[in-house]
């Protein structure tokens, strides 16, 4: 198996184990690797009445995770989140939460919720 087929398919397994923390925690994933005009959203959930943006990162730490994630990257989040939301007829004014979630080499899942939020 080559380097890239290494990385997504742990790429793979570590969505699944963040989905799979979301669900326990009682939230529904609307949708995983959402594609959009401005870009992906590895994962989409909803938990009561809000909608969960989720970017997930797989890495040897959840520091190396959390790092992983750019302040351009958190704009482009920004920008599929509101394309998404518009194409599945949702408010403007739904309440959001943009969260990054990590998974470290030993497979365990850490969520930093609102993590865009200054």
């Amino acid at each position: 198996m080559t380097g890239d087929a290494i990385r997504y398919h742990h790429g793979v397994a570590a969505e699944e184990a963040v989905a799979a923390h979301y669900t326990r925690a009682g939230a529904v994933i609307l949708g995983q690797r959402c594609r959009t005009a401005a870009g992906e959203i590895d994962m989409i959930a909803q938990q009561g009445d809000e909608i969960l943006f989720i970017e997930v990162k797989a890495r040897k730490t959840h520091g190396a995770g959390r790092a992983a994630v750019s302040a351009r990257q958190q704009q482009r989040i920004f920008q599929a989140a509101e394309i998404w939301l518009e194409e599945n007829d949702h408010s403007p004014m739904t309440p959001c939460r943009f969260d990054v979630a990590t998974v470290d080499a030993g497979g365990t899942v850490e969520v930093i919720e609102n993590a865009f939020s200054g």
